[in-house]
């Protein structure tokens, strides 16, 4: 067991003959006493400021803990925003890309329809023309025939009259 500082101070030497000096070995001890006291205070001091160390080491390592957590919880929603955003803007490409393929789609129906109206329109014209060249061919043949000549003997004189001012008037 450790000695005290009442342990030294209570301390009791022996005499002898020719021994110490009483007085110094008393000035010596009260020394010893004081150092020992100051040895003793201080031990104490840094056995209290080593539990304080040992308590702000443990709030920091609660504190690293919850900083190390913190950041895993950070990186991982770090990569579920990222794959979340990934899988957000390939749905927006293919949804774009369907919208571009139905547009393209619609243009190129539009297109050929356009092309088979134009097509449609060509033929009735040239039809059109077709027909219209043959009445006025047919009609053509009949101004040039001699049946003209017959109409205009066969009518009364009259009539004939009545057609020719009629005829004058409007050309």
């Amino acid at each position: 067991m450790p000695l005290s500082p009442l342990d030294i101070h209570n301390k009791e030497f022996g005499r002898s003959f020719r021994g110490y000096d009483e007085d110094e070995v008393d000035d010596f001890l009260e020394r010893v006493i004081q150092d020992y006291e100051g040895l003793i205070r201080q031990n104490k001091e840094l056995d209290e400021r080593m539990g304080d160390l040992k308590e702000q080491l443990k709030h920091f390592t609660n504190i690293e803990e919850s900083l190390s957590k913190s950041i895993v919880v950070a990186q991982e929603t770090a990569e579920e925003v990222k794959t979340n955003a990934r899988k957000e803007a390939q749905l927006i490409v293919k949804e774009a890309e369907k919208n571009a393929d139905r547009i393209v789609a619609e243009a190129l129906n539009k297109s050929r329809k356009i092309a088979m109206d134009g097509e449609e329109i060509q033929k009735q014209s040239s039809m059109f023309r077709a027909r219209f060249r043959s009445l006025l061919q047919a009609q053509l043949e009949m101004l040039e025939s001699d049946d003209w000549d017959k109409i205009g003997q066969e009518l009364p004189a009259k009539e004939s009259y009545a057609y020719e001012t009629h005829s004058d008037n409007a050309g």
